[in-house]
């Protein structure tokens, strides 16, 4: 493990990867950096996922045997994410075992285009914890008004919750009530909150994306020199700032009587994972919101680029979060000075970010149908189910040709 890797854990941040693919599995690259300490955990989305499938690199004999079983598009995308995702669980079990089941967790996305509605996402979140049937498994859903529900509902039936795209403090809030109310209610019911695990994904990147280019605009418009230097000085400040002060909302929620009680009854905490921590503007660090966000007991989830940035000249001094509230306060303040309201910015990019996911869904089931086409079997489309040799329906079970994972072990 490089040097600024190990500080990182030692100052209580787990460094996760946010990337999957079957290559990285089969080749057993993942296994090789679970092994060497560089990551202990890893994430993925619709996105990776298109990239993934749509390159077609491992994926043909699957495909390929899904097709002549009449396994329609939609539940073919679903085994196929599964396999790898099931895989990616088995290679970090180590980890889960050696953490007390806190990392070596590997999450997975409910459908995006569902994002609008509770029942539909609580539904598709307990098949999938059923379908990958591992205890180190994350489901992800989106932190949606919609969403929400869906959160607590999962979190009540031992569903552990990997609560994705958060961009607003008021929403990271409402965020932290959907977990605190998903244990109450399993609690209430009589259920155990051993093992239950969740982390809330607050997305960094994109922010000072549209803040700097809304603040680019501002300075176009004119105003003054002190309006231009204002913009200028702002650029890149938002991200962290609303990122560290949503650490103080979590450690505020650790201190509150609601907590202690759960925590009395096993409860664990929900951490703050920094996602989309890949550096877009050019001009600033490569490991900036890695080396600026460092915390105890928080989660970095990098793309592999990042994450070798911060192996070769990463600078990790330790805590860089707490101590930083009022500074952070005061780039908001000045935000809103100059007419940028951050909750309409946090709006438009959860908007943004379901429909991204969703162009990206659409996107895996039209490479999905046309490889699976390259078979020269019958394609049914997503939700249609045609029955075989007096069967009504599909199983759920991994086609017979799917590869096995380099250094895992995938059930047949």
């Amino acid at each position: 493990m490089a040097k600024s890797l190990n500080n990182l854990a030692a100052a209580g941040v787990s460094v996760w990867l946010d990337d999957l693919s079957r290559p990285r599995i089969q080749t057993g690259s993942l296994a090789r950096m679970v092994a060497g300490g560089d990551i202990v955990g890893i994430t993925t989305n619709p996105t990776i996922f298109a990239k993934a499938i749509g390159a077609g690199s491992g994926y043909e004999d699957q495909l390929r045997d899904l097709a002549l079983r009449g396994t329609a598009i939609g539940e073919t995308l679903r085994l196929l994410t599964a396999w790898d995702v099931r895989a990616a669980c088995d290679i970090l079990r180590p980890v889960y075992d050696r953490t007390n089941a806190r990392d070596g967790r590997v999450s997975i996305e409910v459908d995006p285009r569902i994002s609008g509605d509770a029942d539909r996402t609580a539904a598709e979140a307990r098949g999938l914890w059923w379908l990958v049937d591992r205890p180190n498994l994350f489901i992800k859903i989106p932190a949606t008004l919609a969403g929400l529900p869906a959160i607590t509902a999962s979190l009540a039936e031992g569903i552990s919750v990997n609560v994705t795209l958060i961009f607003s403090l008021d929403r990271y809030r409402a965020v932290l009530e959907a977990f605190l109310a998903g244990l109450e209610k399993r609690q209430a019911a009589g259920g155990s909150l051993a093992g239950i695990e969740s982390v809330a994904s607050f997305f960094i990147s994109r922010v000072d994306v549209e803040v700097d280019r809304r603040l680019a605009e501002l300075s176009a418009r004119g105003g003054g020199k002190s309006l231009a230097e204002d913009a200028q000085r702002l650029r890149g400040q938002a991200a962290i700032a609303n990122a560290r002060l949503a650490y103080e909302i979590y450690e505020q929620m650790l201190a509150s009587p609601r907590w202690q009680a759960l925590a009395a009854q096993g409860a664990r905490p929900q951490r703050l994972l920094w996602a989309s921590t890949g550096v877009k503007d050019k001009s600033v660090s490569d490991t900036r919101y890695v080396v600026d966000l460092v915390a105890p007991d928080t989660v970095n989830t990098m793309p592999e680029a990042t994450l070798q940035a911060v192996a070769d000249h990463g600078q990790i001094h330790g805590d860089a979060v707490r101590g930083s509230y009022e500074v952070a306060r005061a780039v908001l303040a000045e935000l809103s000075r100059m007419g940028l309201d951050m909750e309409e910015i946090a709006d438009t990019l959860e908007q943004q970010g379901v429909a991204s996911f969703a162009k990206s869904w659409d996107e895996l089931i039209a490479s999905v149908t046309r490889q699976m086409e390259k078979s020269g079997a019958e394609v049914m489309p997503a939700g249609a189910v045609k029955p075989a040799s007096g069967e009504e329906g599909q199983d759920l079970a991994p086609a017979a040709g799917a590869p096995r994972a380099t250094g895992s072990k995938v059930p047949a």
